[in-house]
């Protein structure tokens, strides 16, 4: 028989749900999983391919704070699916953090964020922008306490921090990564 959930038992229900499951393995043994709960999210690397620059924010992590202490984090801009498809939310997302107004978006995986502890899968895009596409200066949404600075980053240095492993948000390197194989033009010489 292959594994399944016997029972689960809610222990939060706040911004993520936190339940602890009985699951029943395939030996019929019984063992308890703990389950951060707060299902799909989108994330969108945008990249202007006439100046060779992405648009990436930083804004305060409890969870980076609790683990390395202060430090400088990076990320594309990203959040929790809400009611629309994921496109939507992603174009969304990117236009209250950064001001982008994107248009096509390019998929590139809908992935586990973290497979072992929480219910998270994420939809990944690229999508290319131009300069008049800048509506607003972003910044997050005040009414959720978002303090997001948007940096505009060069192509190349952005591929640099990635190798020498100065980009430390996963979801930001499965995107960058996917921006260099899919667009390798973008970070050699003058296009």
């Amino acid at each position: 028989m292959a594994p399944r959930i016997g029972g689960v038992r809610l222990v939060h229900d706040g911004w993520a749900r936190y339940l602890v499951a009985e699951v029943m393995q395939e030996d019929g043994t019984r063992i308890t999983r703990e389950i951060e709960d707060h299902g799909r999210a989108v994330a969108v690397l945008p990249y202007d391919p006439d100046r060779r620059v992405a648009t990436l924010v930083s804004q305060f992590r409890a969870p980076v704070l609790y683990a390395s202490g202060p430090s400088s984090h990076l990320e594309v801009p990203a959040g929790l699916l809400d009611e629309g498809l994921p496109e939507d939310e992603a174009r969304r997302e990117a236009m209250e953090e950064t001001g982008l107004r994107l248009g096509q978006l390019d998929f590139v995986s809908s992935a586990w964020s973290m497979p072992g502890i929480s219910t998270e899968r994420m939809d990944l895009f690229l999508a290319a922008y131009r300069e008049a596409d800048r509506t607003g200066a972003g910044g997050g949404l005040a009414s959720e306490s978002e303090a997001v600075a948007v940096h505009e980053i060069p192509l190349p240095e952005l591929a640099a921090m990635g190798r020498r492993g100065a980009l430390t948000d996963m979801k930001s390197l499965v995107l960058l990564f996917a921006l260099q194989l899919r667009r390798p033009d973008l970070f050699t010489g003058a296009g």
